[in-house]
């Protein structure tokens, strides 16, 4: 099979009512995009496509994990991907995929590039700030947290006003 054709539907010949299809998401899929945030990724796609008389709707269902480097530490972790999303396409006169939930396809089209939806669903998936399990609940040992924590500022009351001092008694 074509690795340009992997990722996409012909649903011209199908019955109305509902389909699934599966795909497997790997490193060359994001190679084929040119993006490279993460380390490996192994992922499972089940996409539902529901044919009606005029729409088509998808459901993705994406379930996975990527190997990505800590943002903190630099050290690599599997980072659990679960995710899903809608799309819904309608037929019109010129293609529009401005929305993204709603794709519009010209009339006599007969199959779906799902390959930006797809590349879309598992980077939005992503954490903005991806973090090492073992940095939050301080299992890892890395010397990178080690200098972290000599840099860390001590805690120190010589910049205390006075005043607050007196206002903290009215507390109690």
């Amino acid at each position: 099979m074509n690795k340009k054709n992997i990722y996409k539907i012909e649903f011209a010949g199908l019955k109305i009512g509902a389909h699934n299809y599966e795909f497997e998401v790997d490193n060359n899929f994001f190679d084929s995009q040119d993006y490279n945030d993460f380390n490996s990724i192994g992922a499972q796609l089940n996409i539902e496509l529901v044919k009606k008389a005029t729409i088509l709707e998808l459901t993705f269902k994406l379930n996975g994990s990527a190997n990505v480097n800590c943002d903190v530490t630099n050290e690599a972790f599997d980072l659990s991907l679960n995710a899903t999303s809608n799309l819904v396409v309608k037929f019109g006169e010129v293609f529009n995929n401005e929305d993204y939930e709603i794709l519009v396809l010209p009339h006599g089209e007969h199959k779906i590039d799902l390959d930006q939806y797809i590349f879309e669903l598992i980077v939005l998936s992503l954490p903005a700030k991806r973090v090492h399990p073992g940095v939050e609940d301080g299992s890892l040992k890395s010397e990178i947290l080690d200098i972290l924590d000599d840099l860390r500022p001590k805690e120190s009351n010589s910049f205390i006003d006075p005043r607050w001092n007196k206002l903290k008694k009215l507390k109690n």
